[in-house]
């Protein structure tokens, strides 16, 4: 089921908001959530439950605007790798 809403915003902003198709409608929809996913206030996965897809398209989504999954810089990886070897490691 859809609802729809009604979003005040500056009326030179309305003609690219409109959405122009179903492909559209949906990077619209995705990019409506990004804030709540980035605040942690969902997940990714909740996120793709609300649009109607899988999560795995929704990464898609977001990476073909750029948005990274992982939005960590390399330190940061290697730091979850250096826990993730240690506790596998310690479960063997």
């Amino acid at each position: 089921m859809n609802a729809t809403i009604e979003l005040e915003m500056p009326q030179a902003m309305a003609n690219f908001v409109a959405a122009q198709g179903p492909k559209n409608a949906l990077e619209r929809n995705a990019l409506m959530l990004y804030p709540f996913i980035r605040d942690l206030s969902i997940s990714h996965g909740r996120a793709a439950e609300l649009l109607g897809i899988s999560k795995r398209k929704l990464i898609d989504i977001y990476g073909d605007m750029g948005i990274p999954y992982i939005d960590m810089d390399i330190s940061e990886i290697e730091d979850e790798l250096a826990v993730f070897e240690e506790i596998e490691a310690s479960s063997k």
